[in-house]
């Protein structure tokens, strides 16, 4: 199956194009050169023909492709992960957390935080007390970020009090993509609920990019 992808995806291989996408990424990755909507067009023509769709989730697949060097590649797991939300099982939670931790960058773990793990704690809570919790008050840049984002989409749903704990836990760090996703996380919440996030915000001594990110509704 990764055969044909990997053919796939060399047959459009672009070199020029690579350059800029290569330097947007801050020169992290490789790039095949394949802009996100062709990409996603192949793909999609991917899944239509192989049928993976129709098949058990295979983490032998996504483990492949994360393994590949150019970024597309990662870039077509989390489009197969992202279709395949409803196959997830807590089960999975390890393989998303190994993601996370791997090749990480924003454009990867941005995917996975709100959209597959976000969904596993939804169905299983257990989980966050299992094992998001230790991402939150741990030393890995990127579960801290994910722990901080797993309830963007959770709209009504979301635990406030365990946002706001994982937020204050979070505050100190002088990491702007912690700064930047307490900003986010709360932005996004104020869509919901305005009041608590502006009450939280003038309680609480966030970095000033957070509360300019977390007040840009309120």
């Amino acid at each position: 199956m990764l055969h044909v992808l990997v053919y796939i995806f060399e047959q459009n291989r672009d070199e020029e194009k690579a350059i800029p996408m290569q330097n947007y990424m801050k020169n992290h990755f490789p790039f095949l050169g394949i802009k996100t909507p062709e990409r996603r067009w192949l793909v999609k023509q991917f899944f239509k023909e192989s049928g993976i769709l129709k098949e058990d989730f295979q983490e032998g697949f996504v483990r492949s492709l994360w393994q590949m060097k150019e970024r597309e590649y990662q870039y077509a797991a989390l489009d197969y992960i992202v279709h395949s939300i409803k196959k997830l099982e807590k089960h999975h939670l390890p393989l998303l957390e190994e993601l996370i931790t791997t090749k990480s960058w924003w454009d990867t773990v941005d995917v996975l935080a709100p959209k597959p793990v976000g969904a596993i704690a939804s169905e299983h809570p257990d989980v966050i007390a299992e094992r998001i919790e230790d991402w939150a008050y741990g030393d890995h840049l990127w579960l801290r970020r994910s722990s901080i984002l797993f309830q963007l989409k959770y709209k009504a749903h979301t635990d406030e009090e365990l946002l706001y704990r994982y937020i204050v836990q979070n505050k100190e760090s002088k990491e702007f993509f912690i700064q930047k996703a307490i900003g986010w996380a709360l932005r996004e919440y104020s869509k919901t609920n305005p009041a608590s996030v502006r009450t939280f915000i003038e309680s609480t001594a966030l970095p000033n990019l957070s509360v300019r990110e977390g007040s840009k509704y309120i």
